[in-house]
This record gives structure tokens, C-alpha cells and sequence, in this order.
């Protein structure tokens, strides 16, 4: 039985093997930070004219448009995922007694630290842009926090929706409803703009109180509600994809 000095040794390991795919692949490095930062550039400058939100476009999209990093990058995880399983990568890193949590694990923190990258080159930009933040250094650390739990949680769903697919190409298929979830949010406009049955729709999913949580610790007047709710759906999300991961690993490697 591995100990837990092997375990993270192995996840080390894991976690340096996964960096360099990542850094090897520029698809990957392209949908995790190139992609959002077009996104925001298409929003803020082309159609934030548009929208009347009460304050400076670029101070109201960035919260959300982290957000929209994060779930951006997903797509490389399960894609990933799948290759390790269908390719028999990790019934070969069984054979050599990996742990099988450093396996998942791996996965994880790689998705966390990729959506950091692309999180911080967003926050240049809207930087550039003019981006006005009242955030204390308190709130900063909140922040940091926040978009930490949502990767975390993301990153543990998509590994499940990984080892779950058939192949990669479904794999990736199955991550778009994470991807298309923060458009479908109160990110680029209020939820109260939008029609009947989508407004209410973007104000009882799971990236709405995230997005408002980032919102209200960056401009000022965060909502104990919307961070409750955060906080919530993040750590249901992270353990369900958690508990489906391990399931799924069980039965198929």
C-alpha cells in the first residue's frame, strides 16, 4: 500500500509529466489563455458599447471573464484523460505501482494551475484595458481563493467526464456544456436583461453566484448570498466529480 510521502511524490511526478504535455501542445496553451483573452478583447471592445451595465464595460465583464478562463481550458483535461485511458498509459502506471490518486490528481492540479495562467494574463489585459478594481488585499486573497475552488471543482468534473468517454473526441464534446455554461451566466450582462426562462435559468446555475462573488470582492459590496452559493456549488461540483472519477477509474482501469 502506497504511504502518503509515495503518494505525493507520485503526484509530483504526475503533476511535472502533465506540465510538459501541456507546455508541448500549443492547441492546449492556446484554448487555455490565447482564446479567453480574444474573447475579452471581442467583448469589451467590440460589443461592450452595447451594453448598459451601470459602470465601465471592462470593470463588469473581467469577473466574468475569468470565469470564462477557467472553463475555456477544460477541454485539454478530459481530452487528456481519455488519451491516458483509452491508450493504456494508466494501466501501464498501475503496472509500475503509481498511486492511483497521484494518476487523478495529476490531472487536477495541472487544471488549477492552467487556469491561474490564463486567470492572471486576463487580469493583465483588463489591467491594460483600464480595469478599475476597489479590491483590498484581503480581498485579493479571496479572489485568488475563489478562482482556486471553481478550477478545483471543475478540474475533478472534468477528469470524470474524461475517464467516462469512449474516446477523446467525445471527451472534449462532453465538456462544452462547462464551456458555454458562464455565457449563459450574469458574465458579459445582468441576468435581469435577459428573457423569461434564461434569466432564470443564469440566476440558479452553478457559475452565476461565482462569477457575482468575484464581482463583489473586486468593485465592492459582495453578497454573503452569492458567496454561500459559490462556495456550495464549487464543493458539490468537486465532489461529485470526485466520487464519479473514482468510480469510473475503479471499473475501467
Amino acid at each position: 500500500m502506497s504511504t502518503v510521502p509515495t503518494s505525493l511524490a507520485d503526484s509530483a511526478i504526475m503533476l511535472r509529466r502533465n506540465l510538459r504535455h501541456t507546455a508541448r501542445n500549443p492547441v492546449v496553451m492556446f484554448n487555455a489563455v490565447l482564446f479567453p483573452i480574444a474573447i475579452m478583447l471581442m467583448f469589451v471592445k467590440v460589443f461592450g458599447g452595447a451594453f448598459s451595465v451601470g459602470e465601465d464595460y471592462v470593470d463588469y465583464a473581467t469577473p466574468g471573464l475569468l470565469v470564462m478562463a477557467v472553463s475555456h481550458g477544460l477541454v485539454a483535461t478530459a481530452t487528456a484523460v481519455n488519451d491516458d485511458m483509452t491508450k493504456g498509459v494508466i494501466n501501464r502506471l498501475k503496472v509500475m505501482d503509481v498511486s492511483r490518486g497521484s494518476v487523478l490528481t495529476g490531472h487536477v492540479v495541472v487544471t488549477t494551475v492552467r487556469c491561474l495562467v490564463s486567470c492572471a494574463a486576463i487580469l493583465g489585459l483588463a489591467f491594460a484595458m483600464g480595469f478599475a478594481p476597489s479590491a483590498s488585499a484581503l480581498d485579493w486573497l479571496a479572489v485568488f481563493g475563489v478562482i482556486v475552488l471553481v478550477s478545483f471543482a471543475a478540474g475533478w468534473l472534468t477528469v470524470a467526464l474524461g475517464l467516462a468517454a469512449k474516446t477523446a473526441e467525445s471527451a472534449g464534446l462532453a465538456t462544452v456544456p462547462l464551456i458555454m455554461l458562464p455565457f449563459l451566466s450574469s458574465a458579459l450582462v445582468p441576468a435581469a436583461t435577459m428573457g423569461a426562462g434564461v434569466r432564470q435559468f443564469a440566476e440558479y446555475q452553478p457559475f452565476t453566484p461565482v462569477v457575482e462573488t468575484l464581482r463583489g470582492l473586486l468593485l465592492g459590496g459582495v453578497s454573503s448570498g452569492d458567496v454561500i452559493a459559490a462556495v456550495a456549488w464549487c464543493a458539490g461540483l468537486a465532489l461529485l466529480g470526485y466520487a464519479w472519477a473514482v468510480s469510473t477509474f475503479d471499473k475501467r482501469a
